[in-house]
Formats: C-alpha cells, structure tokens, sequence
C-alpha cells in the first residue's frame, strides 16, 4: 500500500473548514473514497459537501 496525501476542504456551519489527510490506500481512487468516509463519518458531511483539491502520492 502506498501513502497518498490528500487535501481539499468541506463545508462547516462557519464556513469552509480546510484539510490535509495522510491516507494509505492501493491506489489514488481508493485513497479518495477513504476521505469521503473519513471526513462524512467524522463531521457528519456528504460528498457532495467535501470537495478534494489535491491527491499527491507521498
């Protein structure tokens, strides 16, 4: 498994809350996915309030 970092931000009540998350995952899209339940299980978002700006292999 690799290492991806990933970053981009969400939506929060004041605002756009912005991340950067180290993912181990086997490839970019599966590191993605990982985020998308990491952050909607953690702060209670919807993909479609998460919007990821970077996947960088680390």
């Amino acid at each position: 498994m690799s290492t991806y970092t990933v970053s981009g931000r969400f939506q929060s009540r004041d605002g756009d809350q912005v991340f950067t998350k180290e993912i181990e995952a086997e490839n970019e899209s599966l590191a993605r996915e990982r985020l998308y339940t990491l952050i909607g299980s953690q702060h209670n978002r919807k993909r479609t309030q998460i919007e990821i700006d970077e996947v960088v292999s680390a």
